[in-house]
């Protein structure tokens, strides 16, 4: 059973209270059928992940823009390529098991198929898949939680489609920089790894500067 702090992450992450939206303590009780003591509980913790601040009567989902969200591009393009490194740095060391890898690709191969048949969300949630598994592979607990943190934040707040508007050549792009991540790892390169998924990110952060949203790739 959910607790009630990962039921309202969940309701904001998935778009039920998009950016900038106020929500008052009342409405998340009534919609959650639970008391004011566990909803000021989680509201505290989702206000200390950066997902909410608080307002006269309730709190507002919190919308990063500009600078706010490029340091947020920055700090995911240093953590994602500490994790590629690492997990390049277990497979060298012979730690990782190939049905490690196989899921890595297959999460790559859902991603690229979703999104190239027009189901962005299916495309985003993939994708995401994709990262965490880059992530779980560097077996760094302490990386993948400040990871999973600011990509809330960054989907909150560039929730939109894996297509920019103006650049549809970017999902080919976003597949091919997978491809690459995914061969860095396998051939147990650290350097080559943390290049790419360092690159990967700043050129979504890139692509999304020049438009008004967007979504993580």
């Amino acid at each position: 059973m959910k607790s009630v702090y990962d039921e309202l992450r969940d309701l904001i992450v998935l778009g039920a209270y998009p950016a900038g939206r106020p929500v008052a303590e009342q409405e998340l009780c009534d919609r959650l059928g639970v008391s004011r003591t566990p909803v000021r509980e989680a509201l505290r913790r989702l206000e200390s992940d950066g997902l909410v601040r608080a307002a006269r009567r309730g709190v507002t989902v919190v919308e990063l823009g500009g600078k706010a969200l490029r340091d947020a591009y920055l700090v995911r393009a240093s953590l994602e390529a500490l994790t590629a490194d690492l997990a390049a740095r277990r497979q060298r060391a012979g730690e990782l098991s190939p049905a490690s890898l196989d899921r890595l690709t297959e999460h790559a191969d859902l991603a690229d198929r979703a999104t190239r048949q027009g189901d962005l969300p299916a495309g985003a949630r993939h994708n995401r898949a994709f990262h965490r598994c880059v992530a779980a592979l560097a077996d760094n607990p302490v990386a993948s939680g400040v990871l999973d943190r600011i990509w809330d934040q960054i989907v909150v707040s560039t929730r939109a489609s894996l297509t920019a508007p103006g650049t549809p050549a970017r999902p080919v792009r976003v597949d091919d920089e997978h491809r690459r991540l995914i061969a860095a790892i396998t051939a147990g390169d650290p350097d080559a790894a943390s290049a790419h998924a360092r690159d990967h990110v700043l050129a979504t952060a890139a692509t999304l500067s020049d438009q008004p949203g967007g979504a993580p790739e």
